[in-house]
């Protein structure tokens, strides 16, 4: 199996493709959405296999739709079987939502009821996922923009419900906590008090945009003040530095920008680091 990953990460993005080989700034590991690889070679799989050789890397999907209501596609679990063997990453990673309903595909991540029997519904697939693709699953929170009717339970309380009955991973989000908190009006901090941050296995942090005072989640900007201050929260809760992930997938700038905010995901886990060694002098 390959190695965890660990450390400062960012998306394998087609724009990088040559510069990440040529760079003298550090890159710790990568993530790829398996959508891009599955079915396809020449120079994509190319460049996977040169990554894979120098870094860990870690699959991140966006179209298998953990909590829809159709069968999973058998096609789709064949090829993302098959790269996750060809990977061997110690997890893989989707996310918290369905995708497609009655065999159409909306493109999109959308957000689930809020009831109980849609946490056994979930937390059954995602069991099911796992157990196909032989290695454990992480569920990311999404962002969204309107509550399903119906529901019964917080966005918190059903993410947990969901994780603990699947007993699977979290890949927290801290843009999608920010996001979701302006746009229904809570507190991002006590959002994230109230996610199972334990079950952390990883951690994004990306940018969104304004539009009409609500914040869109578009991977196409800086990480602004407010998700670092959730950052330095999350890993205050956690008492460690998680693999850290900088997601940049729309307007893609060159890669020095892209590292320019990884480096600073740096600093504030340096920070962290400095205040732990301070407090553990005092305590002495």
């Amino acid at each position: 199996m390959q190695r965890a990953p660990a450390g400062f990460g960012i998306g394998l993005r087609r724009p990088h493709y040559r510069d990440v080989f040529t760079t003298p700034r550090a890159i710790d590991w990568f993530e790829i959405i398996p959508e891009n690889y599955v079915g396809y070679g020449g120079l994509q799989r190319d460049i996977l296999a040169r990554v894979r050789e120098r870094w860990p890397v870690v699959s991140h999907g966006v179209s298998t739709s953990v909590g829809g209501p159709d069968p999973f596609d058998p096609e789709h679990l064949k090829g993302l079987k098959a790269l996750l063997d060809y990977l061997d990453p110690p997890y893989f990673t989707d996310h918290l939502c369905y995708a497609a309903i009655d065999g159409r595909r909306f493109h999109d991540l959308l957000p689930l009821p809020r009831t109980e029997e849609a946490v056994r519904h979930v937390a059954a697939r995602a069991r099911e996922l796992a157990d196909r693709m032989e290695r454990p699953l992480a569920l990311e929170n999404i962002s969204y923009y309107a509550i399903m009717p119906g529901g019964t339970m917080s966005e918190e309380a059903f993410i947990t419900a969901v994780l603990e009955e699947a007993d699977c991973g979290l890949l927290l989000d801290v843009n999608n906590v920010q996001v979701n908190a302006h746009n229904f009006q809570q507190d991002p901090f006590a959002a994230l008090a109230a996610l199972p941050v334990e079950r952390t296995r990883q951690v994004h942090l990306a940018g969104y945009i304004v539009e009409r005072d609500m914040y869109i989640d578009n991977h196409g900007a800086p990480v602004c003040d407010g998700v670092w201050g959730l950052y330095r929260a999350t890993i205050e809760r956690l008492g460690e530095v998680p693999p850290t992930l900088l997601e940049w997938d729309t307007d893609i700038p060159d890669l020095d920008t892209v590292l320019d905010q990884l480096d600073r995901a740096r600093e504030v886990a340096a920070g962290y680091a400095v205040r732990d060694a301070v407090r553990a002098e005092v305590a002495v």
